[in-house]
C-alpha cells in the first residue's frame, strides 16, 4: 500500500522515539530504484525516510469512537 501527502499514519520503528504514534506524511519521495520514502510529522519532531513497511494506516478517530449498533427491526 502507498500512502499519500496529508494521510495519517501510525509509526512502527522500534528504534524511533516515535514508534507507535500516529502522524501525518509532509512529503514522499521516490529512491533511485523506484520505492517510496515518507516525511511523517509528529506533534513534538517528524521522522524523515520512512520506508513504506514501517506505515500503516491511521484509524480514523470518527471511525474508532462509534460503536457500532445493529438495528433490529419490530
Amino acid at each position: 500500500m502507498s500512502f499519500e501527502k496529508e494521510d495519517q499514519v501510525v509509526l512502527h520503528d522500534k528504534h524511533s522515539e516515535h514508534d507507535g504514534e500516529t502522524g501525518t506524511i509532509t512529503q514522499v519521495m521516490e529512491t533511485m530504484f523506484g520505492d517510496a520514502t515518507y516525511t511523517v510529522s509528529f506533534e513534538d519532531g517528524q521522522e524523515t525516510g520512512v520506508p513504506e513497511d514501517a506505515l500503516e494506516p491511521a484509524e480514523d478517530e470518527a471511525d474508532a469512537e462509534e460503536p457500532e449498533t445493529e438495528e433490529t427491526e419490530e
